[in-house]
């Protein structure tokens, strides 16, 4: 099994070399991640991608850190925090 920042590795990689993946994964990320790499992912979770230039840089901040338990194990239960 591939580790969330492996897999992360993969889609960046990929969506440098391949426009029609890049193109699929601007338009609809959970469905081109999931056949991508073979996965489910939760109804529940968000994924949202930004395709960065040279006047925009896009920060992703982890989740707060006064989340719940129950909070967290609902983050962890996806695919990975980073997404």
């Amino acid at each position: 099994m591939r580790t969330g920042d492996e897999m992360l590795q993969h889609i960046v990689e990929k969506s440098a070399l391949d426009d029609e993946f890049r193109q699929a994964l601007l338009a609809d990320p959970k469905s081109t991640i999931s056949e991508e790499l073979g996965i489910t992912i939760p109804d529940s979770m968000n994924i949202e991608v930004h395709e960065s230039d040279m006047q925009t840089v896009h920060l992703a901040l982890p989740p707060d850190p006064n989340l719940t338990e129950e909070q967290l194990e609902a983050i962890s239960a996806g695919l990975c925090c980073c997404w």
